[in-house]
């Protein structure tokens, strides 16, 4: 039961002749007369146990984009139903109007539409609604919570597209589909033409050479149907926020570009979440669209705080492939010691893969450096310039052992990623 502002003003109303006469009589006549109007209004008001709400589930949208959580309400009493529902979604869901009038006769229907602006990817719950009916005076309500579950799956916003079809050219300049033709490495065969000053000589075909009595080298082109290995870290390291986003949101910008990218390129991808168990899987081996089940096993991932199992990592990529493969490690460079999981473990696969460490480097940490007018400023530009020493030698030490590194800021490091990709390429190291 719901008392309205209403109902309060003739409740004091009520209360100012006990203070002019006063005598229990008084105040009983008064009690009376206002528990009269209350159970009125209550007993006109429409009954909320014959209001049924069903909800039409407003799918998937990706971050910041709209959706509509469609209520459809209907009357099966006897009396109007004039009051209001509530749309109960979680904050991050960003409903705008959650709380909207109704006014719905005895055996009709209405459909109630709520706007969703998520502000938060993953996977955001309505448990109930909430329904109030008034009396025809509006002095008093009934309210009833209903159990209408639903349900918003909110995918990655994937911003780097901006950047593929930058890439997308650079590759087919790579591979020979477009118009402006680049010499590359690679190790698998392509054609013959004739000796041309400055080739290589280890290229040329001595029986191709003999047959034609003119000198005839082979032209190679970067491989296709390697696989690539997206490992993206879910550890207590990717809950860091970056630039106002969380380190894991930025991996899997990094990490929808690369596999977009090397399937286009003709190879085969697939991706993995890990910290101390796999969070999600997928890959271009299944039937289907490769970025639609990227998105789908991304949408749900949340920072998992407990330390990452750097050990686990060589049996998960192994049961993925056995072969040579371009393992992308997206994770981070200062976290916990390196020394005990990130370089052994990087260094071991890359006795049998191409190895790729990717990570974010906070811009703060270049302005502390510029900030030294204060001896606050001092302090920071000097913990700014121990962090960014660790990274270096961090980053030098996994080199030495023949891993590339990718350091980079959130909004740059999709693109830089997908750069040592097509390097790598082109230099007939996949």
């Amino acid at each position: 039961m719901a008392l309205s502002g209403r109902f309060v003003v003739l409740a004091l109303l009520g209360l100012l002749p006990v203070l002019l006469l006063p005598g229990w009589w008084t105040v009983l006549a008064v009690i009376v007369v206002l528990a009269a109007i209350l159970g009125l209004e209550l007993g006109l008001a429409a009954s909320l146990r014959a209001i049924e709400v069903q909800r039409q589930d407003p799918g998937q949208v990706t971050l910041n984009g709209v959706a509509h959580s469609i209520l459809t309400v209907r009357n099966q009493g006897r009396r109007q139903l004039r009051g209001f529902i509530r749309d109960a979604w979680q904050p991050s869901a960003g409903a705008h109007h959650p709380v909207q009038p109704l006014d719905i006769p005895a055996g009709e229907r209405r459909r109630v539409q709520v706007t969703l602006r998520p502000v938060r990817r993953g996977v955001l719950l309505a448990p109930h609604v909430t329904l109030r009916s008034y009396g025809p005076l509006r002095l008093a309500a009934r309210q009833r919570t209903v159990p209408c579950p639903g349900s918003l799956r909110v995918l990655p916003p994937f911003h780097s597209r901006r950047h593929l079809p930058s890439k997308l050219r650079k590759l087919r300049e790579l591979d020979g589909k477009a118009a402006v033709q680049i010499r590359g490495a690679g190790t698998e065969f392509d054609s013959l033409r004739d000796y041309v000053r400055g080739d290589d000589v280890r290229s040329i075909d001595w029986r191709a050479t003999a047959r034609r009595s003119a000198v005839v080298v082979r032209t190679w082109r970067p491989e296709r149907d390697r696989r690539v290995v997206i490992v993206l870290d879910t550890s207590r390291t990717s809950a860091a926020r970056i630039e106002d986003e969380p380190r894991l949101d930025t991996g899997m910008e990094a990490a929808l570009l690369l596999a977009v990218l090397a399937e286009r390129g003709g190879d085969r991808v697939d991706f993995l979440a890990f910290d101390r168990r796999p969070r999600a899987r997928a890959g271009s081996a299944v039937s289907g669209n490769l970025l639609g089940q990227l998105v789908q096993a991304m949408a749900p991932l949340e920072a998992e705080l407990i330390e990452m199992d750097w050990q686990g990592i060589p049996g998960q990529i192994r049961a993925v492939s056995a072969h040579r493969s371009l393992v992308v490690l997206l994770t981070s460079l200062e976290g916990g010691a390196p020394e005990e999981g990130l370089i052994p473990v990087a260094t071991r696969l890359a006795a049998q893969h191409v190895v790729v460490v990717a990570a974010v480097r906070d811009p703060l940490l270049g302005q502390m450096l510029k900030e030294r007018e204060t001896a606050a400023g001092v302090f920071r530009a000097a913990a700014a310039e121990r962090t960014l020493l660790e990274r270096e030698a961090v980053t030098a030490q996994l080199r030495q052992h023949g891993v590339e590194v990718v350091d980079a800021e959130p909004h740059q490091l999709p693109p830089r990623l997908a750069d040592m990709y097509i390097r790598l390429k082109a230099a007939g190291r996949l």
